[in-house]
């Protein structure tokens, strides 16, 4: 069983999906960052609307706990349309989908989420139903097989996922806006951090604000995740205010470091350092090395580390840069010893 982390970009519970969805903003007007998509989606939705179409079929991609679910929604309410939710692995046999389909009103919205892990039979299934609006149907068996051509309401497919590149082409290709989400600025996540405080009634400073924010690596599912812990801290330990002082003790008893790192992501980048004298190295023997699973290594652990820059990956391993030693506070080969000690 893969360990649970603070600092995760992934859901880690349905309680904290719970929890998310009286956070979300209901409109464009209301959400916080990716301000180009922003704008470009507000100028499609506010086009089909003077049309009275559905709005085109939407790609949103980009890495876990950016919003793409909440993107999917504010698409809906801003369309005045009913939402139907489901996702890839969800999706098994085409009678799945297909009652699905048949139950869409006009201009409604299907979102599904992780879409890149469609069954092969289910995408092109869709095929016909995201470019002509109609399904065919195949009822019985053998010689008394036949096709049914089922049409359906104009429907607009959202699709959501980590992995872009493994979409097929064809699936690919009848989306009509496709949008890449990026990761946060800490300003946009001090924003987001305190309108989710005045939501939850949660007395928080700008500083207070700003220290979470610092520490939610980019995204802001895992900073409003963070204020929850740094909620409790506060309602315990300080009276219910969260000020910078109250969210760097919170956070110090998470194991969050000021950069967002956990004790796994400092334990990869000091067995680099200290095992490994700084890399190259295999993320096979890493894996094996912290006793983790390779995926883990490679989906929750370096692509954030990669971002901040502190490790890269080259053809023959990972390798600790600069920057990793000077946040852990260690001096590099062919440097003079204690050079980046405080």
């Amino acid at each position: 069983m893969s360990r649970v982390r603070l600092v995760s970009p992934d859901l880690i519970s349905q309680d904290e999906e719970s929890f998310n969805q009286t956070l979300r903003p209901p409109s464009l007007e209301q959400y916080v960052g990716q301000r180009k998509i922003v704008e470009k989606l507000s100028i499609a939705l506010q086009a089909a609307r003077q049309r009275s179409e559905s709005a085109e079929h939407t790609l949103l991609y980009g890495p876990p706990g950016l919003g793409k679910t909440t993107l999917a929604h504010i698409i809906a309410n801003s369309m005045g349309a009913k939402i139907v939710t489901t996702s890839g692995p969800a999706l098994e046999r085409t009678g799945d989908l297909m009652g699905i389909l048949t139950n869409l009103g006009e201009g409604d919205i299907l979102f599904i989420d992780e879409i890149h892990r469609l069954p092969a039979n289910i995408e092109e299934f869709l095929y016909p139903a995201m470019e002509d609006f109609k399904v065919d149907f195949v009822v019985d068996k053998g010689m008394f097989a036949k096709t049914i051509n089922v049409p359906l309401k104009k429907f607009t497919l959202v699709g959501a996922t980590t992995r872009a590149g493994n979409l097929s082409a064809p699936l690919r290709n009848r989306f009509g806006l496709f949008f890449h989400l990026e990761f946060y600025p800490v300003e946009d996540l001090k924003k987001i951090i305190l309108r989710s405080a005045h939501i939850l009634e949660v007395p928080v400073d700008d500083a207070g604000a700003a220290e979470i924010a610092q520490r939610a690596r980019g995204t802001p599912r895992i900073a409003n995740r963070l204020l929850r812990r740094v909620r409790d801290y506060a309602d315990v330990k300080a009276d219910g205010n969260i000020t910078a002082e109250v969210a760097r003790q919170a956070l110090k008893l998470e194991g969050v470091d000021e950069q967002g790192l956990d004790e796994l992501d400092r334990n990869f980048l000091s067995t680099i350092i200290r095992l490994y004298k700084g890399g190259p190295v295999g993320v096979e023997a890493m894996a094996a090395t912290l006793n983790e699973e390779v995926d883990t290594l490679v989906d929750m652990v370096e692509p954030y580390l990669l971002q901040l820059g502190f490790v890269s990956r080259t053809r023959s391993g990972r390798m600790a840069n600069e920057p990793a030693y000077r946040h852990l506070k260690l001096s590099m080969p062919g440097r003079s010893p204690g050079l980046f000690e405080s």
